[in-house]
């Protein structure tokens, strides 16, 4: 069998049996639940299957997903560059602290920025009980638009800065010295070389949309995710729900190869030996008072607004009694994100080491495959682990067991980074010096390498416990009856119109996820 393996992918140095075994595992956990869902689908009569293919509601999920996905990719690109911008390449004072606060709606989940806005606008909401302003309720697209908008669109923000940040600053030299005028120079030199930041932020952003389900059920516009909800949930259809899946994953796969496609051939590094030198910032002069405003506005929308209206439902109408269902519903939560984390970890290190230390297309291929439960949009992989449950191992189905394995094969892609940067960090000289003792290959590496992954182990496991701990639709699915998350009570009270009954939840889910974004940037703070 591994001499077979061998030879298909052409390994000369094949990982051994106790690293190539979990990884396959991986591989085969995360596909075959996707093939149940197509056997599923196919399930049906042929005419029946065509019917729910080329159903008009079809086409009307399909452009309300698309326009919700371009539209919000468009905000956030109003958002971030103008940001990516001002806190790079300006002289506004507070450069740093700006950045974090860039960051920081990444820490509000986009249902509970949809919370947020209904219970700060409506005739009972925040802003009408405290000034007598009575905003319409936000719903529907325009409501769903503004609250994934206002939580995605530091995906970008981080990519622009980045990419801002590590533009060779000649190029613009050169280009004034020819004398191109500072639009000019925008237009023809940076904004180019902001295509691969931002096609990397845009995918993220459009498969989270694709993916969606808790801010667009709360402003009720109907997805692709959303209307899988109701067919399985609701009205019991399960084939049709599997079709549904199947078409939002075709979108998936349509947006990763479009972008892969749209990266390739595309070049922007340094040519020459010559040192780095940084870009000299650029007074703001007149701009910097739209730049204060933009700058000022933004912060009050995607920060303020929503903690604000936490904090006021909290005080407005709080309950010690509620601390008893908030101590149940975190405890919950807990219960199937940190083993979910240690489970992700745990399975990231077979597949990272295989890649790091014995690369070939078979290992590539097996950490691809890892990838593509995370891209896989949440609730057709939550459907996909339910037909396959119910036809193989009905035991597991609305089991915790089933939640755990769902969080860490979804999330795993979040914690093969951290581990394979601390296995380069690792040198193989190290696991080959214990083996010199005469220790096993299993045992030098426990002994050699695994201690230098601590930081490592411990990044990838931070990142899998606190996405969990927000996941919304794979809790809706999966978990057992009468289970209760963070995330779901949340969901629960808001979709009741009970904001001050989920404030509570909101606000908890809150601190996690500023912890969340802490992690990220634990070493920049370091470096102040």
């Amino acid at each position: 069998m591994l001499t077979k393996i061998k030879d298909i992918f052409r390994i000369d140095n094949l990982p051994a049996w106790y690293f190539l075994t979990p990884a396959i595992l991986v591989g085969v956990s995360v596909l075959v639940p996707l093939l149940y869902l197509i056997v599923r689908a196919f399930d049906a009569d042929p005419d029946l299957s065509m019917e729910l293919v080329f159903r008009r509601r079809n086409l009307e999920l399909l452009y309300n997903t698309l326009l919700l996905a371009v539209s919000t990719l468009l905000v956030g690109t109003l958002l971030a560059l103008p940001m990516a911008w001002i806190t790079t390449r300006t002289n506004i004072p507070g450069r740093k602290a700006l950045t974090l606060l860039g960051v920081l709606p990444l820490a509000i989940p986009g249902y509970v920025m949809a919370y947020a806005l209904l219970g700060f606008t409506g005739a009972n909401g925040t802003l009408a009980q405290l000034f007598g302003i009575e905003l319409p309720r936000l719903s529907g697209f325009t409501g769903a638009l503004t609250a994934i908008s206002l939580y995605t669109y530091p995906y970008l923000y981080l990519n622009f800065r980045s990419a801002l940040s590590g533009i060779d600053p000649s190029l613009e030299e050169v280009s004034r010295s020819m004398g191109y005028r500072p639009r000019a120079v925008f237009f023809r030199v940076i904004l180019p070389q902001l295509r691969p930041a931002y096609y990397a932020g845009a995918l993220i952003i459009f498969l989270y949309v694709l993916g969606d389900f808790g801010a667009v059920s709360l402003m009720r516009f109907e997805t692709f995710s959303y209307a899988i909800y109701l067919q399985y949930a609701a009205a019991y259809d399960r084939v049709y729900a599997a079709w549904l899946a199947l078409m939002l994953l075709a979108l998936t796969s349509t947006a990763l190869v479009v972008e892969y496609r749209l990266l390739r051939g595309l070049f922007f590094h340094r040519i020459g030996m010559g040192s780095e030198k940084k870009a000299s910032m650029i007074p703001l002069g007149p701009w910097k008072w739209p730049a204060y405003i933009f700058v000022t506005v933004l912060v009050l929308l995607s920060i303020v607004l929503p903690l604000s209206t936490i904090i006021y439902w909290m005080i407005d109408a709080f309950d010690p009694q509620q601390l008893t269902g908030l101590r149940r519903a975190l405890t919950g939560s807990v219960s199937a994100s940190a083993p979910a984390a240690l489970l992700a970890t745990a399975l990231a290190i077979p597949l990272a080491y295989n890649g790091v230390r014995h690369p070939s297309r078979f290992t590539r291929g097996l950490e691809r495959i890892a990838y593509l439960g995370y891209a896989t949009p949440p609730l057709a992989f939550a459907l996909a682990l339910i037909f396959f449950t119910l036809g193989s191992v009905p035991i597991l189905y609305q089991t915790l067991t089933l939640l755990i394995v769902a969080y860490a094969l979804h999330f795993l892609a979040e914690a093969i980074g951290p581990v394979r940067s601390s296995l380069y960090q690792a040198s193989p000289r190290l696991e080959e010096a214990a083996r010199s003792l005469g220790y096993g290959r299993l045992k030098a590496f426990f002994l050699a390498t695994f201690p230098v992954m601590r930081n490592g182990l411990i990044v990838s496991a931070a990142f899998v416990f606190m996405s969990a701990m927000k996941e919304l639709p794979i809790t809706f699915l999966l978990a057992p009856v009468g289970y209760e998350t963070l995330a779901v009570n949340v969901w629960s009270y808001t979709a009741e119109a009970m904001f001050a009954e989920a404030a509570p939840y909101a606000l908890v889910i809150l601190l996690f996820s500023t912890l969340f974004v802490g992690l990220l940037f634990a070493k920049e703070w370091a470096q102040r």
